[in-house]
């Protein structure tokens, strides 16, 4: 049994989805969002947002135990302000996931919909709906926690391919050294 957290990292809104592996079944845990903007400008501190995440993260990792900690990479768009701001969110995750002994997997928003949803060019609402129907969940998830529990179904899929490769390369490398 493998227990993942994916998350979709965001500085305003920072979503989390954690699923169960065991064999070839993936089950549904929990999923949800980090709210680190309080929506008042005034009152706003970017430290503070960092600081919610890393803490709410911290949080999920002792409530779930998980062993795999899998997040999106930054996409680079329009605003550079922003992927900076993005990247720092990120960080933030990654110091949690690291500070309690998780190994970090990134994956691309193309890798992520392409495992999910079979095209790199989904959109949020394909996404959903394919993270409801492989979940069997009973009602469709918010985009954030969709997009996060999403992040964990592909690095479940990526490490059971990884795991067969490492151990057909085990099985040549054995084979050339008799």
């Amino acid at each position: 049994m493998t227990i993942i957290l994916g998350i979709d990292p965001g500085s305003r809104i920072t979503g989390y989805g954690v699923i169960k592996k065991e064999g070839r079944k993936i089950s549904y845990l929990g999923s949800g969002c980090i709210k680190a903007y309080a929506g008042n400008k005034e009152e706003d501190d970017f430290s503070l947002r960092l600081q919610t995440i890393f803490a709410g993260v911290s949080e999920l990792i002792l409530q779930f135990s998980p062993e795999l900690f899998a997040i999106e990479q930054v996409f680079m768009g329009v605003n550079p302000g922003g992927a900076l701001k993005l990247g720092q969110a990120r960080g933030a995750a990654i110091v949690a996931a690291t500070n309690k002994g998780l190994p970090v997997a990134e994956y691309s928003a193309r890798q992520i919909k392409q495992s999910v949803v079979g095209t790199g060019a989904a959109d949020k609402s394909q996404v959903q709906h394919m993270v409801k129907s492989i979940l069997k969940l009973p009602a469709m998830p918010q985009a954030d926690a969709a997009d996060a529990l999403a992040i964990a179904l592909c690095h479940a899929h990526s490490h059971d391919t990884l795991a067969k490769m490492a151990g057909q390369v085990s099985k040549i490398v054995r084979g050339r050294l008799r």
